[in-house]
């Protein structure tokens, strides 16, 4: 059996600038890398398949776009998937959904790859299907192999951001993304395991928070915050997307006995003051 080789690029690294929520809650980094790291997990239990991360796999440094596709071609990968979060302006947008890009002047293989995947993760997530796009990106022009780059959602949009910070979220990505790539090479899916998927019941996109409790009390998706506790409504409502004043951590918990420091009660004061003044 021949090896197949996935080059594995976790976007933007963790230094780069404005690469973040508006909020500053979560840089880009702290999604693409945990994706790509489940995905390479995931494909790990498939035989013949071997993975290479293009980026620091450890956040220690920003790796150049030219040292990542000069890797992924002396390697010999025979795909490059490039995991990205998308965005729209330095503030809060309504931009919305997936999409996928393919080089420029793409290959059919290239194509075929993006179509796969945005179909997968547009099933996996039911968010706004943005479509295949082509540009002149330097991890799809540089690379030799067929290559796409796929946008996961908008860390501009606070509904979707809040779904990028999730663990559940970023799962559900890394798994339609080995998906998407299973169905073009014809090898099989890893059986999922209670990790792969710890949230499953979760909806894709709360329109109102309240929804979160279709299949327990539980009001939140923090992995700390307890159905019933007493700061439970609290955090509940100051968390909603649609006031926003609080935020979780991208681990996904909320750790509701940490200290609040002088700069954080600032920044959540003066969202409540800009909330006062609209």
């Amino acid at each position: 059996m021949s090896t197949l080789k996935i080059a594995l690029d976790a976007g933007h690294g963790p230094a780069t600038p404005g690469k973040r929520t508006p909020d500053g809650s979560m840089r880009e980094f702290q999604f693409n890398s945990v994706v790509a790291k489940y995905a390479a997990e995931l494909l790990a239990r498939c035989p013949g398949v071997q993975t290479l991360f293009t980026h620091a796999g450890d956040g220690s440094r920003d790796v150049p776009l030219k040292e990542r596709t000069d890797r992924a071609n002396s390697w010999g990968a025979d795909l490059l998937v490039s995991i990205h979060a998308n965005a729209s302006g330095d503030g809060w947008s309504n931009a919305e959904g997936i999409e996928t890009f393919t080089y420029s002047v793409p290959s059919a293989a290239s194509t075929k790859l993006a179509q796969a995947i945005q179909s997968a993760l547009i099933a996996a997530t039911g968010l706004r299907d943005r479509g295949v796009k082509t540009a002149n990106f330097h991890m799809l022009r540089e690379s030799k192999m067929p290559s796409v780059l796929v946008e996961c959602g908008f860390m501009t949009n606070q509904k979707e951001a809040e779904l990028l910070k999730s663990d559940a979220y970023r799962r559900k990505c890394a798994a339609a993304i080995v998906s998407g790539i299973s169905e073009v090479y014809g090898f099989s899916m890893p059986s999922q395991t209670e990790s792969d998927t710890p949230d499953q019941n979760a909806p894709q996109i709360p329109q109102n928070p309240s929804e979160n409790s279709n299949n327990s009390s539980k009001k939140t998706e923090y992995s700390d915050v307890k159905a019933n506790s007493w700061y439970e409504d609290a955090i509940h409502k100051v968390s909603s997307p649609d006031i926003a004043l609080m935020t979780g951590y991208p681990d996904g918990t909320f750790k509701p006995d940490q200290p609040v420091g002088r700069g954080e009660l600032a920044v959540i004061l003066t969202r409540l003051l800009n909330r006062r003044g609209d």
